[in-house]
């Protein structure tokens, strides 16, 4: 799916997999996040012999203009969880909200582990 905007210059159609690129930038750069992590084991596999995936861990569903993104997290070892999460929330929104121009209703936050 995508999502879809039409404007002056007509219409607009943005990917679900770059939706996912950008939230997956916004949230490796937030303080705690040690890494994004699969959900999928045959994901953790195919990882094992291909490239880096830019949306690794990162689920995006589109329901007309509305985004709706959920993260798998590994944190750093000692962090607030409560306050990277919010932090996380906060930075993914706006950043997808700015590439976009469309609303994300929701950012779930799933924190798969801690890593020293």
């Amino acid at each position: 799916m995508s999502v879809t905007t039409t404007n002056y210059y007509g219409k607009i159609y943005i990917a679900d997999d770059a939706i996912a690129a950008i939230a997956a930038a916004a949230a490796l750069d937030c303080y705690g996040v040690v890494d994004l992590v699969s959900k999928k084991l045959s994901d953790n596999f195919s990882d094992l012999f291909k490239k880096q995936q830019l949306g690794k861990g990162v689920k995006v569903i589109t329901d007309e203009n509305r985004i709706f993104i959920d993260l798998f997290v590994v944190l750093k070892y000692g962090v607030s969880i409560s306050a990277v999460a919010e932090s996380l929330k906060k930075a993914v929104k706006y950043r997808v909200e700015e590439f976009s121009g469309m609303i994300v209703d929701t950012v779930n936050i799933n924190v798969i582990g801690v890593r020293v």
